[in-house]
């Protein structure tokens, strides 16, 4: 199969939009990214997976820190900035949790040091252990066939 049969395939998975975050000498970098997951609740771990190509991986190799934030169904603009479909930076808008920007506003933000890192073909797994969770109520950003959404219950 050719790389767009595989894109569109996996973009057939309905999933929530996350921005991953980092800060390296004092600078704020962010991505727009939805391959991120729970690992294990004892210890509590998450994982993220970053391109090779993409600047978020040398900064998070770096930092060795990150926070993950669950976008709400408001924050499409907030996404949209991170993955360099609209140039808004009004539309951001940052708190710091244990000294790792998070994305204000957003349902959740999970913040980790990166304890391992598994290099996978193109993109490395970073595995972070979850140093503090902060909650905010509302309704997810969902992402489905290339397209943003929100998500409605059965």
């Amino acid at each position: 199969m050719d790389s767009r049969t595989f894109r569109d395939a996996m973009g057939r998975f309905a999933t929530g939009v996350t921005v991953v975050t980092t800060q390296v000498d004092d600078e704020t970098h962010g991505m727009t990214a939805n391959a991120f997951m729970s690992v294990s609740l004892d210890p509590k771990l998450v994982t993220i997976s970053i391109d090779h190509n993409a600047k978020m991986y040398s900064r998070i190799k770096q930092s060795q820190q990150f926070a993950v934030s669950i976008l709400s169904d408001e924050q499409m603009d907030v996404s949209m900035h991170f993955a360099g479909q609209k140039d808004n930076p009004a539309a951001v808008q940052f708190d710091f949790v244990s000294g790792i920007p998070v994305i204000r506003d957003a349902l959740t933000a999970v913040v980790c040091n990166v304890i391992e890192s598994y290099e996978v073909g193109d993109h490395t797994l970073f595995i972070g252990e979850v140093l503090e969770i902060k909650l905010t109520d509302g309704n997810p950003l969902a992402f489905f066939g290339g397209k943003y959404g929100s998500y409605q219950p059965v």
